[in-house]
């Protein structure tokens, strides 16, 4: 198979990894892989190839525009609150070391990032997108990439290190407010 059904069936597996790291639960992950692809077929006429380029992974290739789907299609998901699911269940991800605890640990910790944060940590450390396509895939400028990105890693080493998460103390021990 080549050409474009050819590259979704080759980057599919990519895309799997990426979804169980965002949603941390291998059925959810299915499902926005499949949305993702579904959307992909659908709107394949949207995807254009830059002359010379290729399929690959550069910030012209087919991987950050399917990244981009799945990114939009999981927020459309958390928007519309369908996803209330809680789950104990952990995502494979491979450790750096044979350790099950560190593995058990970097799941753990990974899962208690905010969502932004976590989508662009594993854009940039797992997907290995440079700042500049993290901000494409995400729609948001590279400056915010990069502050979410380094917020993301303290965070991670504050929860490795067996720290509590950082917190905003309230000043007159009233619940914070948002203002707009």
């Amino acid at each position: 198979m080549e050409g474009f059904d050819g590259q979704l069936v080759a980057l599919a597996p990519r895309l799997r990894r990426h979804a169980r790291g965002l949603t941390g639960d291998a059925a959810l992950a299915d499902d926005l892989v499949q949305d993702t692809l579904e959307r992909a077929l659908r709107y394949r006429w949207r995807f254009r190839l830059r002359p010379g380029a290729w399929w690959g992974d550069g910030a012209d290739g087919l991987l950050p525009w399917l990244l981009t789907l799945m990114h939009r299609l999981r927020l459309n998901t958390v928007r519309r609150k369908e996803l209330v699911v809680t789950t104990e269940t952990l995502p494979e991800v491979s450790a750096p070391a044979d350790d099950p605890g560190l593995r058990r640990d970097l799941v753990q910790a990974l899962a208690q990032l905010p969502e932004a944060q976590r989508a662009v940590l594993l854009l940039v450390s797992l997907e290995q997108l440079t700042y500049a396509e993290a901000a494409r895939v995400l729609d948001i400028p590279q400056g915010t990439v990069m502050s979410r990105l380094a917020r993301s890693r303290e965070q991670m080493r504050r929860l490795l290190d067996g720290k509590a998460p950082a917190a905003v103390p309230a000043a007159s021990g009233k619940p914070l407010q948002r203002v707009k």
